[in-house]
């Protein structure tokens, strides 16, 4: 059935219309006559369409079948869609005339369920009598990913994000909306506990009771009115009722909203997932979704609405903070690009910037450096985690450092002065056959000439030369004492870049690196050493 459906689609797109052979009633074709030649992806009228009714489609046992209703909001290339937000919103208005039911659960389309339960597991907390005062919002499960590897090359289970720190969360105003697998009571969406927020018309109200049939012309006709491009021009959505605009993390923004105005929220951690999804196997793939989340959290840290002030006074402190960590978290790139290359370069000429092994300012340099890897490896294997998804964890913490929390930084900061825009890119989940084989041997996939490389390929080479460098100082330099830290440093590195070196040289499959990325790199990487020299040589 499925490979039949598949050809269909694929003949119907091809051929840019939907023949009479696949119509199957008159709703079906007035639906389809939308679709013209000027029906585009970016460009295209509402679509409401009731697949199934509760009240007429019966399963083979004949139960009443749930409502599922296809919905595809209008788009124009002159109206702003709001990505995910704008998407999330149509949604909740065309379901509230349809049904307006008081629970709402945002899934991602590469997420399903894996426990039937999972239903009954939040109306455990949405009905307890000792939570409700609490002005409870919504219900997160932890997002979890099948087709990882075993080691997790690219550390994609986000086990700090959506396992670790939600724990500590549930015990302030709880965790943050992961953007899947919440259960949300509508009324959240509508103004805070205590200061509620009428939409613009009355069928929109969380408390409106749906009393008319979903297939009449008036409610149809209404859902495809909200569910136009330009509804949303001069009302709250966006902005003080629904899903919140102004970042590419609406998640992550309106989860923060949502806990300034007074909710709480839960996190449920069951033994058995509630959901699973799939994480994207490639490391370009995986470095421009983590740009695009930086760019949005930069966007939360530094609006008016910032984590760091509005979030502190709003909630409180330590929530506040919370929030914080992750939304400046795309400054690590400072501190982990300095670390790549300063060192590197003062050892290269023979310049000591860090404290020499007789001094009292060493031990504190190793004393946090072993305390913090200490803990973080403790938090990590205490929560389930094994020692080589640890390694790869700590890895790719660097790399995105040097790659995706980089360029996401210097993104947004040329779009805030008008250089340039932020384009949304969707992350792939679709691989060929040799990709995934190389991936579930855990190894690295470069493949793609993309410039985020760059200052990888450039740390890789200057912490080579650097430590080779070093290591034939050690019987002629006299201030050797000086630079031992510059050199574990050094070689501190080059372990963990040792995928980078294998991709550059030892590699001829199509995941390897790209040459004109080798050579960029080189060019700038000689570059960066001379005017260092220049500089420390003074």
């Amino acid at each position: 059935m499925y490979e039949i459906m598949k050809t269909r689609v694929e003949f119907v797109v091809q051929s840019g219309k939907v023949g009479d052979q696949y119509i199957s009633s008159d709703e079906e074709r007035q639906i389809f006559e939308k679709w013209t030649d000027g029906f585009t992806d970016q460009d295209h009228p509402a679509v409401v369409q009731i697949l199934l009714d509760n009240g007429k489609d019966l399963d083979i046992t004949g139960h009443s079948m749930p409502n599922l209703i296809y919905v595809s909001r209008e788009k124009s290339m002159t109206s702003h869609h709001h990505f995910k937000g704008g998407a999330l919103n149509a949604l909740l208005r065309v379901s509230a005339l349809l049904s307006n039911a008081p629970i709402v659960l945002t899934l991602d389309c590469d997420m399903y369920s894996n426990n039937p339960r999972t239903p009954h597991q939040m109306l455990c907390y949405f009905s307890d009598t000792t939570i409700i005062p609490y002005h409870l919002g919504y219900v997160q499960f932890p997002q979890r990913f099948k087709g990882i590897n075993k080691s997790d090359t690219y550390s994609c289970e986000y086990k700090r994000m959506f396992h670790i720190n939600p724990m500590g969360l549930d015990g302030l105003r709880g965790p943050d909306y992961f953007g899947s697998g919440t259960f949300f009571l509508r009324r959240t969406f509508f103004g805070g506990p205590s200061t509620p927020i009428s939409p613009e018309i009355p069928e929109l109200r969380p408390a409106h009771i749906v009393n008319k049939l979903s297939k009449s012309q008036e409610i149809l006709a209404l859902a495809h009115f909200v569910a136009g491009c330009n509804y949303e021009n001069n009302t709250n959505w966006g902005s003080k009722i629904g899903f919140r605009y102004g970042s590419l993390v609406e998640d992550y923004n309106t989860g923060f909203m949502l806990h300034c105005e007074g909710w709480k929220s839960i996190f449920c951690n069951p033994d058995r997932a509630a959901f699973y999804g799939y994480a994207p196997i490639s490391l370009v793939d995986t470095l421009n979704q983590s740009k695009r989340w930086d760019i949005g959290l930069l966007e939360v840290a530094f609006s008016k609405y910032s984590t760091i002030t509005y979030g502190v006074r709003a909630i409180n402190p330590l929530m506040g903070l919370a929030y914080s960590h992750y939304a400046f978290s795309p400054t690590w790139s400072i501190p982990i690009t300095t670390y790549a290359f300063l060192p590197q370069l003062a050892l290269l000429n023979q310049v000591s910037i860090l404290p020499k092994g007789s001094e009292s300012w060493f031990l504190l340099y190793v004393f946090l450096g072993v305390g913090a890897y200490g803990q973080d490896f403790l938090d990590f294997v205490l929560a389930g985690g094994t020692v080589d998804r640890w390694w790869n964890d700590q890895r790719m913490w660097m790399i995105k450092g040097l790659s995706s929390q980089l360029f996401g930084f210097i993104e947004f900061l040329a779009k805030h002065i008008g250089i340039s825009t932020i384009s949304f890119n969707v992350t792939s989940k679709v691989v060929d056959g040799e990709q995934r084989r190389r991936y579930d041997q855990g190894i690295f996939e470069f493949g793609v000439a993309s410039p985020i490389f760059i200052p990888l390929v450039m740390t890789s080479m200057i912490n080579f030369v650097s430590f080779v460098r070093g290591v034939f100082g050690i019987l002629g330099w006299k201030d050797m004492e000086g630079l031992v830290m510059q050199m574990f440093i050094s070689a501190f590195v080059m372990v963990n870049c040792w995928p980078v070196y294998e991709a550059m040289v030892m590699r001829i499959d199509k995941g390897k690196m790209s040459g004109k990325v080798v050579v960029i790199a080189a060019i700038l990487t000689f570059a960066l050493y001379e005017s260092a020299s220049l500089i420390l040589n003074k």
